[in-house]
């Protein structure tokens, strides 16, 4: 599937699709050897059609009152996805988030191994956190650059999130995932995804509030 392909897909679609990936790798576990639109739609409690459309887009053919081969589905989200082959990361801000990504062991299954994990503070620096030696942040440009890395995690406090986004870009990243509220401001050809933490939050508690109250009465 081409790149132009890809890009068609939209935010919601890309969202569901890991969805998806999860319930068919544990099909599979169980011993299914097709899954149908239907099925996964039920089991994640979805409309048939949208999630039919969303497989479809992944250039996955069924077969007739079978459905989709289950290896060839997994393996077309994950293609589609860009998840078939791990992509390096590094990592900078190794604080208590910093230091759960990098104990994550399921981040390698979604397309992202973390290599290197970097921090300014001199008591972090050398340590050993979750296997990965920290290093300090002044080596991560040259490093990033050397190893050909494109993407950048960013856990570190607002205050120098900019600073830290302009040196990842300095070694040549080209991708940055910013837990950090900073809004960064980025050449064009620096993709930005940030995690908005404090919004899901916010849906999270309005929704308990409400549904809360619907509970009580």
């Amino acid at each position: 599937m081409s790149q132009l392909e890809r890009k068609t897909a939209g935010v919601p679609t890309l969202k569901r699709l890991p969805l998806y990936l999860r319930l068919l790798r544990k099909m599979k576990e169980d011993g299914e050897e097709y899954a149908s639109g239907t099925v996964v739609a039920k089991e994640l409690g979805l409309d048939p059609i949208v999630v039919r459309k969303d497989l479809a887009i992944t250039g996955a053919v069924g077969r007739p009152r079978l459905g989709f081969p289950m290896d060839e589905i997994i393996e077309a989200i994950e293609e589609f996805l860009g998840w078939s082959n791990t992509t390096d990361a590094i990592l900078v801000g190794v604080g208590n988030l910093g230091a759960a990504l990098l104990g994550y062991k399921g981040i390698e299954q979604h397309g992202m191994r973390i290599v290197a994990a970097f921090d300014s503070d001199p008591e972090i620096i050398g340590t050993t956190v979750n296997g990965k030696t920290v290093l300090d942040i002044a080596k991560m440009p040259e490093l990033a650059k050397r190893m050909h890395v494109q993407i950048g995690v960013m856990t570190v406090t607002a205050s120098v999130a900019q600073d830290v986004a302009n040196a990842m870009i300095e070694g040549g990243i080209r991708a940055i995932w910013n837990f950090t509220p900073t809004n960064l401001d980025v050449p064009d050809h620096v993709i930005l995804q940030r995690e908005e933490l404090a919004s899901s939050l916010a849906v999270l508690s309005h929704r308990l509030l409400i549904e809360g109250g619907r509970t009580k009465a």
